[in-house]
């Protein structure tokens, strides 16, 4: 029976787990049992006591240490099996159980063997536990597997005196083909990554772009406005300035016709620029219009201080009638041109 028992356990198990103990100890009637070890005894093949650790007396013949439990925490390594995940792929995965013997009694006549009975509750349950997750999941949510795998083992070995401290996957195999298709997803993950950052970037270079030539512009016509306001006031000032230039050369001017002798010293200025205006006369164009006597320098001066005499004369004023509110005021008379005048000035001056 034992030897049945074994070859069923090497062919799921390789290798077999192996328990620490110390083996099963013969009845001398005085035993030590060592720590973190328990002892079950049997008199007469019934189930005893259980010895302590310590100093244990026993009676020969009618005890019998029947199993010794080790309260050590045990490692036990889950062989590699294949499992179908929720999108059917095949996967060849193995992990690490942690167990420790909580109640003896149950450990020894709860369970043939209770290490044997445990692992395969924990392959089983691992597949069980695969098939509810698609591929991609099994890598994401491992410690979520983990924890599942740990409460179904707690829950099916308690009545073993066995409790499952915790349960590590170890290696996932994934097959070639899969493999090749996993890692072209991955590559072409990356590539939509960098080009979705890439255009992002180029969004942002665009939109900085407008944003930088925008702002050029609302600054270059800022700047043009400011520049037409500061040259419309400079034009403005100089303007009045020249004004308030003429203004007083005008008043200055008159005031110095109304002094003695002010009219014979416009007479010669008059002279002056009439006489140098007909010098300049062959510098400006090629067209020349020319009195008939150029020559006479005389008669040149007296004719431009005819001219002057006549713009100097006072007219006389007439005198105004007042008139009844009913009667519209005539139109008055223009003036008569002082060119006729001129012409009589220039007539004596020749004759």
């Amino acid at each position: 029976l034992q030897r049945s028992q074994q070859l069923k356990r090497s062919a799921w198990l390789a290798p077999a787990p192996c328990r620490l103990n110390s083996g099963l100890p013969m009845n001398i009637g005085v035993l030590f049992v060592p720590q973190q070890e328990a002892w079950v005894v049997e008199r007469m093949g019934k189930f005893h006591r259980i010895l302590e650790p310590g100093l244990n007396f026993l009676i020969p013949l009618l005890d019998r240490i029947r199993y010794v439990q080790s309260l050590k925490e045990i490692v036990i390594n889950v062989p590699e099996q294949s499992a179908v995940t929720l999108d059917n792929v095949t996967l060849q995965i193995d992990g690490v159980l942690y167990l420790r013997v909580m109640d003896p009694y149950k450990a020894s006549y709860g369970v043939e063997d209770p290490e044997y009975a445990v692992t395969q509750l924990a392959q089983t349950t691992m597949r069980s536990e695969l098939g509810k997750l698609s591929l991609d999941r099994v890598f994401r949510e491992r410690e979520s597997l983990n924890a599942n795998i740990v409460d179904a083992i707690n829950q099916a070995s308690d009545c073993w005196g066995i409790r499952c401290l915790r349960y590590e996957i170890k290696d996932i195999h994934v097959p070639p083909r899969v493999k090749e298709s996993m890692q072209m997803q991955v590559e072409a993950e990356r590539r939509k990554r960098a080009t979705v950052l890439e255009s992002e970037g180029t969004r942002e270079s665009a939109i900085n772009v407008a944003e930088g030539q925008k702002q050029a512009q609302i600054l270059a016509s800022e700047a043009e406005k400011a520049e037409q306001i500061n040259k419309a006031a400079g034009e403005a000032n100089a303007m009045l300035v020249r004004a308030r230039a003429k203004a007083e050369a005008i008043q200055l001017l008159a005031a110095a016709l109304a002094q003695q002798h002010g009219s014979a010293a416009a007479s010669l200025s008059v002279a002056e620029q009439y006489v140098n205006a007909f010098s300049k006369l062959a510098k400006d164009s090629n067209t020349l219009l020319l009195p008939a006597n150029t020559g006479d320098v005389t008669n040149m001066v007296a004719q431009a201080l005819g001219i002057y005499t006549t713009l100097t004369k006072p007219q006389a004023v007439k005198p105004q009638t007042v008139k009844p509110q009913d009667e519209l005021p005539p139109a008055r008379e223009d003036p008569q041109p002082p060119t006729t005048e001129v012409l009589k000035a220039e007539q004596a001056s020749s004759s």
